[in-house]
């Protein structure tokens, strides 16, 4: 179904006063940005819109990872994108029915926008472009489709809802929207730890899994500023292992396939056993249960990964007769991007980790 700019401006503008809704001539629910099948990306912009010029994607690790499983080569893996957008409007891959995020810079602001922007603005957006109306004009030819990073030229669509933020002056603009992408991941762990120390009065221990990824060494490095006593870093081999300890941001670094129940249960064991929180950051499916198996009943697990399963999360726990909350990474929390960014300023061990990633993949 096609959702038109009229339907995603006044649903986006009153959501907040009133549910969505339904009917039209097709006798079809209508649908918000994100579940439409495809979005209107003409340039003309409402009254509380805004149009940005697009300088560079960032596509959300666990569609780039699908799309290369997929295609291959960069060529076919750079096609399959410009397919999606030409067909769809918008950057969603059908999927993991997941985007990414985009950098570019303001050049019309409706009259009515509440977003702050202005003309000129260099922002990076923090919503999904999987509900961000996009048009490309250049093919990607500056992309050879092996990066999750993508020199991009066209324009996108900000509905009076959508957040962005401004590009901070004092980071490289690739290292802001490398940490601005995973943003509400280091945000939402500081929120479900504060909640844990309000309701027992004890500090909680803490295991990420994927801990030397871009999510999961941020949420690293919240959980050693909120003081956690145990802190647990999963990684997939001795590399990333050496990487997150010369970094210090975990008590213990654990080398274990996330994807393997027994393995990570028995490895985790020789640290200590189940803790209290569990957050998975991996991009890969499979990690539902063994992460379960690893929390402690009375916990915590944050799935912040697109490759989650709802369905497997939860079946998963009833079956192992785990008294675990489940919650899945909302990407907004609000402050989430500052609170970022200040981690990456402050604390030179995460910082190490993101520099060292932009420098691989050539920035």
């Amino acid at each position: 179904m096609v959702t038109s700019r009229e339907d995603a401006h006044g649903l986006w503008s009153a959501l907040a006063a009133r549910p969505a809704p339904g009917g039209g001539d097709t006798g079809e629910p209508t649908r918000l940005p994100q579940a439409a099948w495809r979005l209107d990306p003409d340039p003309a912009i409402g009254p509380d819109e805004v149009r940005v010029d697009v300088e560079r994607l960032n596509l959300d690790a666990a569609s780039f990872r699908q799309l290369r499983e997929q295609h291959g080569t960069g060529d076919a893996v750079r096609e399959a994108v410009l397919a999606i957008v030409a067909e769809r409007g918008k950057m969603q891959n059908p999927v993991t029915g997941s985007g990414g995020m985009l950098v570019g810079t303001v050049a019309e602001v409706g009259p009515q926008s509440t977003t702050g922007l202005r003309v000129g603005d260099r922002v990076a957006t923090l919503v999904s472009l999987s509900l961000t109306p996009l048009h490309l004009t250049d093919g990607l030819s500056r992309w050879d489709g092996t990066s999750e990073r993508i020199p991009a030229q066209g324009h996108a669509i900000l509905f009076g809802r959508t957040i962005a933020a401004r590009l901070p002056e004092d980071l490289d603009p690739a290292l802001a929207l490398m940490v601005m992408d995973v943003c509400g991941a280091p945000a939402l762990v500081r929120r479900v730890i504060r909640e844990h120390r309000v309701l027992t009065g004890v500090d909680p221990s803490v295991l990420v899994l994927g801990g030397a990824g871009k999510s999961g060494s941020l949420c690293l490095a919240m959980a050693r500023a909120e003081r956690s006593p145990r802190v647990v870093a999963v990684v997939r081999d001795d590399t990333e292992a050496q990487a997150v300890d010369r970094a210090a941001l975990a008590t213990h670094v654990v080398v274990a396939d996330a994807r393997d129940p027994l393995g990570l249960t028995a490895a985790v064991d020789e640290v200590g056993g189940p803790v209290d929180l569990t957050v998975v950051c991996v991009d890969v499916p499979g990690c539902e249960q063994p992460a379960i198996l690893v929390t402690r009943d009375g916990g915590t697990c944050l799935f912040f990964s697109m490759a989650t399963s709802f369905s497997a999360a939860a079946l998963g726990a009833e079956g192992l007769a785990a008294d675990v909350r489940l919650l899945m990474g909302n990407g907004y929390v609000p402050g989430h991007a500052e609170l970022a960014l200040s981690l990456i300023r402050e604390n030179p061990g995460v910082r190490g980790l993101f520099d060292q990633r932009l420098a691989e993949e050539g920035a």
